[in-house]
């Protein structure tokens, strides 16, 4: 058995923990368990399936828009409008 070597913390709604605390409770697992093999999951997913790069992506959709001068609230407009 290894040892934790880092803490990830989370913040949730009461409702998303409970879904999935039951999930974790379906499963027979503790809850730090099943969400650490779900988030390992989905990371060899990304890893394995990258992101497109090809015009479909934020930082893409944004390109020649959004500036260094801009504020936050200014390119969370663009993003939203992207």
């Amino acid at each position: 058995m290894t040892t934790a070597a880092a803490r990830l913390d989370l913040r949730l709604n009461p409702a998303d923990k409970a879904r999935i605390t039951r999930a974790a409770d379906l499963r027979g697992v503790p809850l730090s368990a099943f969400v650490r093999d779900a988030v390992l999951r989905e990371a060899d997913n990304v890893i394995a399936n990258p992101p497109r790069l090809d015009g479909h992506s934020l930082a893409a959709r944004l390109r020649g828009r959004a500036t260094t001068r801009m504020s936050t609230d200014d390119i969370m407009k663009l993003t939203r409008s992207a």
